[in-house]
């Protein structure tokens, strides 16, 4: 949920306030304004999350929030640098218009092993 709260929500802030490219080389339409507007709107699904859940403290939600939108953010850019290499507009066929199942994965695929990292971090009992 956080991944694609951070994703729609960079999406609408960078549409409709991106003035700054985060890194134009490799994703021309990402903005700083975007990642800003994605990073506010997964801390406040975290906060969400946290009060329909009762598994983590607040503070560890608002960290894997944050996790979540920088690693997610990372992730989405390493894709669109592979894609970049490889010459290609989408990474498959199977979804037209969304650049291919990979693409709607990447920056999950990227997050989790460091939200795992962290959840492994703070249950660790020694």
């Amino acid at each position: 949920m956080l991944i694609w709260v951070n994703d729609s929500f960079a999406y609408l802030t960078g549409k409709n306030f991106g003035k700054h490219k985060l890194y134009s080389k490799i994703s021309p339409k990402k903005t700083i304004e975007g990642f800003a507007g994605g990073f506010i709107a997964a801390i406040i699904g975290g906060v969400f999350i946290f009060y329909l859940s009762n598994s983590h403290s607040l503070t560890h939600w608002i960290v894997i929030a944050a996790i979540v939108s920088v690693f997610g953010t990372i992730g989405d850019l390493i894709q669109s640098k592979f894609k970049r290499q490889a010459g290609v507009k989408d990474s498959g066929k199977i979804m037209p218009g969304h650049g291919g199942i990979f693409d709607r994965l990447d920056s999950i695929l990227y997050a989790s092993p460091f939200v795992f990292l962290y959840l492994q971090i703070i249950t660790y009992v020694p």
